[in-house]
């Protein structure tokens, strides 16, 4: 059984969202955020201290992007995954990364300087260039979801999930009412999906059970 080490609606909030909608067995792991800072023995496991972490057999991953990518090619014919031979296929592998590489970077510097800096290294004016970066970058998306319920090949895939946390963080950032029309929409319609409700539920019982908090712990590696 893959294991995966996570922390409340962090990064790899990705993979757990994966394992649900693909309907594989997983035993998840809760861990304090940040991970690195709290339990130091999470270092032998991971040594960036960072989540994810899936272990899956032999195989060790810790790039959520990746770890969505992954989980979809290991279930034969999955409309999750998208095939090379498929016309969106590049369009697929373009916006799995970009979930994370363009979406989620600025993200995690408004959270640094707007709530874990203090004193002279908050810097307000920094977070607001960044969620302006983040925003102009999320309204590349409208003109493709306007046209479609879901980013490439004509079906909901990875590259889904990959933004669709992206657009979670955003949501505990307080932006959505800054979001354009047609990205909204598709927001409301990935949190209505049985696999997105799952992973939130999922979460929140291994938590509970395991003794941590269920306050969504904000994902941001250069913050400690």
């Amino acid at each position: 059984m893959m294991i995966l080490y996570h922390c409340m609606s962090a990064r790899s909030f990705r993979p757990l969202w994966m394992l649900e909608e693909l309907g594989l067995p997983y035993e998840l792991k809760m861990l304090p955020f940040p991970p690195r800072v709290t339990l130091r023995s999470y270092l032998e496991v991971n040594p960036l201290g960072t989540v994810p972490t899936l272990l899956d057999g032999d195989a060790r991953m810790t790039e959520s992007a990746a770890i969505c990518q992954y989980l979809a090619s290991r279930v034969p014919g999955t409309l999750l995954d998208v095939a090379p031979h498929e016309v969106g296929y590049a369009a697929y592998l373009n916006y799995l990364h970009f979930g994370e590489a363009t979406l989620t970077f600025p993200q995690t510097l408004i959270l640094r300087y707007t709530h874990f800096e203090t004193g002279d290294r908050q810097a307000l004016h920094v977070a607001e260039d960044y969620t302006k970066w983040f925003l102009s970058r999320l309204r590349s998306l409208e003109s493709v979801l306007a046209r479609s319920d879901y980013l490439t090949a004509g079906r909901f895939t990875a590259a889904d999930v990959s933004v669709g946390y992206a657009l979670l963080l955003a949501q505990h950032l307080g932006l959505t009412d800054r979001f354009t029309p047609a990205v909204l929409a598709y927001w409301h319609r990935l949190r209505e999906r049985e696999g997105f409700r799952r992973a939130i539920d999922s979460q929140e019982r291994a938590a509970l059970a395991q003794g941590i908090s269920t306050v969504p712990a904000p994902d941001v590696r250069a913050s400690v």
